[in-house]
């Protein structure tokens, strides 16, 4: 059975795929803008209890807030 997270829930060392991405139409573009797509792999390197996940997508280290990162869901690997 595949395991659909928010990215918001991943530990440092998961991997991810991306699946969807919940919010509006700016929401959604600033994160496309940023690499973040469907089908694409993150891997996160750190999770703070309070602060930003900050993640690999494509070879690129990418900063993402709480918030932000409980509307991308991903499969968890």
């Amino acid at each position: 059975m595949d395991m659909i997270v928010p990215l918001s829930s991943l530990k440092p060392g998961e991997n991810g795929i991306v699946v969807d991405i919940k919010g509006g139409h700016q929401f959604r573009s600033r994160v496309v803008s940023m690499g973040i797509t469907p089908g694409i792999t993150v891997h996160v390197v750190e999770s703070y209890a309070a602060g930003p996940i900050i993640f690999y997508v494509g070879g690129t280290r990418l900063a993402m807030g709480k918030g932000m990162a409980a509307k991308v869901l991903v499969k968890k690997l």
